[in-house]
């Protein structure tokens, strides 16, 4: 028998384990458990820590500290289910703050004021409260799998508010300082990225991905079916995007076409220099000897440039934020860029540039006026005739 049950009060009963033997001295190895409820909780707590042994994810309770726990959490189930860049994230934050600051605490101890002392601690040492969230979220979601492996009855974290985010100030670009950005930029060996980025809203990740099949010139479009990171030991790695939203099709410019095909001619004439073709499957933006470029050094770029050309400096992200703006700002259905950026839905896209709204709702106001204004003038103009 690999467990039992053993009545012990009118509401109280304990499960005894079978481990085995141990290797050394050959004696049985036994876990007992109080369990408090009816014998049917009792059995199904039983089920639940024989489903636990069997998948090797037992753990002895009340010995178990939430530090031993998210080592093992780590191992497996973080890595083995997230991509390369979320787990070293991950992995991150559960070494150097969440180990160090909880990590003593026994899991089936921890508790929502442990939590929330947790996040008035590292808000007073200085993180951001987005900083803090993300610590929530990775908290969290290692908390919920313990329940679903039967350690804990409940997660903690349920009951804690993390902090809320301050919302940062979106800087964008108008179209002049787009424009005198890329006349600044014609002579940069990233011009073509630049132009793509600014004219399409694609994220750095998914121009640093993007490969020649991925264009399609005749049809004027590029399809986003990856994303490209670079990890801390300087390694590249190629990502499916996070949501089926996100791969996408995005119809491309006349100019947009222009410029890509003549970094493609460019990148052409390299390689034939070098004595190699280019193939289909080559990245569009990487070094002459096909390795990708480095996101920073991008980011790096981008922020040169902007000095050079004396337009104010923004993020490269805030490059996709400046075309989304831009197409609101022109009247493009709100539908529309949430597709061209890859939002899961149109509400995150109007959450988002919620401060183009203003224009827009004034615009909209002048329109509807200028509709009926016509129609009620022709009408009154038809009557005095």
């Amino acid at each position: 028998m690999r467990g039992h049950i053993t009545k012990r009060s009118k509401d109280s009963y304990t499960i005894v384990l079978e481990l085995g033997r141990d290797p050394a001295t050959g004696k049985r190895k036994q876990q007992w458990i109080s369990v408090k409820g009816t014998k049917k909780e009792a059995e199904k707590r039983l089920s639940e820590l024989l489903s636990q042994l069997d998948n090797g994810v037992f753990i002895k309770p009340g010995k178990t500290t939430l530090a031993d726990y998210l080592n093992r959490w780590l191992k497996d189930y973080a890595k083995p289910n997230l991509s390369p860049r979320s787990f070293e994230r991950y992995e991150s934050i559960v070494r150097v703050n969440l180990i160090p600051s909880l990590g003593k605490t026994i899991l089936n101890q921890l508790k929502p004021e442990h939590i929330q002392k947790y996040y008035s601690a590292k808000l007073e040492s200085g993180l951001s409260p987005r900083t803090v969230r993300y610590h929530h979220v990775v908290l969290h979601i290692a908390l919920k799998t313990a329940v679903k492996w039967g350690l804990l009855n409940r997660n903690a974290a349920d009951a804690v508010d993390p902090p809320k985010p301050h919302s940062n100030e979106m800087k964008t670009w108008d179209e002049e300082e787009v424009s005198l950005f890329l006349e600044t930029a014609k002579d940069s060996q990233y011009y073509a990225l630049f132009h793509t980025v600014l004219f399409t809203g694609i994220r750095r990740s998914e121009v640093l991905a993007l490969r020649w099949c991925d264009i399609d010139m005749e049809n004027c479009q590029l399809s986003i079916s990856r994303s490209m990171h670079q990890l801390k030991d300087r390694s590249f790695v190629f990502t499916k995007p996070k949501s089926s939203k996100s791969q996408r099709t995005i119809a491309l410019s006349p100019s947009s076409i222009a410029v890509l095909s003549e970094h493609y001619e460019k990148q052409k004439l390299e390689r034939m220099m070098q004595g190699i073709d280019v193939n289909d499957d080559d990245s569009v933006f990487c070094h002459p000897d096909r390795k990708p470029l480095r996101p920073n050094t991008i980011s790096r770029a981008w922020a040169n440039l902007a000095k050079h050309a004396g337009v104010k400096v923004i993020r490269f992200h805030d490059a996709r934020h400046t075309h989304a703006s831009l197409m609101l700002k022109q009247g493009i259905h709100p539908k529309v860029v949430q597709e061209r950026l890859g939002h899961s839905s149109i509400a995150i896209t109007l959450d988002t540039y919620s401060h183009v709204a203003p224009g827009l709702q004034e615009s909209a106001a002048n329109r509807f006026d200028e509709a009926i204004s016509a129609k009620y003038n022709n009408n009154t103009d038809e009557t005095n005739g």
